[in-house]
């Protein structure tokens, strides 16, 4: 006996809950790209992966020392672009990408001109991310900690203001993590500030800028790790916290896919 116009009509019904229910169980997925305030044991990107609800969906590819064109250059955007050929797998794959600190000038083999270079590499992730089914997320340069008469520099507002203008043109989620964290450090002052360094500060650099660091030491003694970039513990927990909000407010379907606040 033939099924009846209503059997079919429910058929297609509860395959097409079954299809719903199914993209809607897919994992989310992060995939973090940028430099050494991001990356594993200097930056804040493995603290803001162990805020994931399933760690396992946070990829950290960051690297230290990389700008946005040696990324590229080394071949680590290639692994980048193998993983985004699996997005069907996933409900969604939120790519962040951080690039700013190596760009700056007098970094040979890394720095890139800020006029011609810089936003024509940001622009082109973002496209080549869209092109394979991710969702691109530009993130602004964490604010070093450099302190000038109580005063916080932004040498990094240039870089800034750059990733801003890609994002608006190509119509992509900003993070703009530089003015968060440059009004924060700017609140909380220089001492504090320090604490979220590597090591705490040698007793003899209180008064010391990153670049004179390296001369007080004294002879023999080992290479402090404390500078005004990169991060401990501290500093990664607190800057992956902002990361998380900012996200959140910039794309609030990825809420769901973290640790309620206050749950390790």
């Amino acid at each position: 006996m033939k099924p009846s116009i209503h059997t079919a009509a429910l058929a297609l019904c509860a395959s097409a809950a079954f299809s719903s229910y199914a993209a809607d169980n897919k994992p989310v997925r992060f995939i973090l790209v940028g430099d050494s305030t991001m990356a594993t044991a200097s930056g804040y990107g493995d603290a803001f992966c162990a805020r994931v609800v399933r760690a396992d969906t946070c990829i950290n590819l960051a690297k230290g020392g990389r700008s946005s064109g040696s990324f590229r250059a080394e071949g680590r955007w290639d692994e980048v672009q193998g993983l985004l050929k699996g997005a069907s797998a996933y409900r969604a794959t939120y790519v962040l990408i951080q690039f700013g600190h190596n760009d700056q000038p007098g970094k040979p083999g890394r720095s890139t001109d800020l006029v011609t270079e810089f936003p024509v590499n940001m622009t082109r992730y973002v496209q080549e991310v869209k092109a394979l089914g991710g969702v691109p997320v530009l993130v602004t340069p964490l604010t070093r900690r450099s302190f000038k008469n109580k005063i916080l520099e932004n040498n990094l507002a240039p870089w800034s203001a750059a990733i801003r203008k890609v994002a608006a043109e190509q119509q992509v989620a900003l993070l703009d993590l530089n003015a968060d964290s440059y009004a924060a450090v700017q609140a909380m002052g220089e001492d504090e500030a320090d604490t979220l360094a590597v090591e705490p500060k040698p007793a003899a650099a209180t008064t010391a800028t990153s670049t004179d660091l390296a001369r007080i030491e004294p002879a023999g003694a080992a290479k402090s790790a404390f500078d005004y970039t990169h991060l401990g513990a501290k500093g990664a927990k607190y800057f992956a916290a902002m990361v998380e909000r900012e996200l959140k407010a910039a794309l609030p379907l990825s809420a769901t896919q973290f640790r309620p606040e206050g749950q390790p």
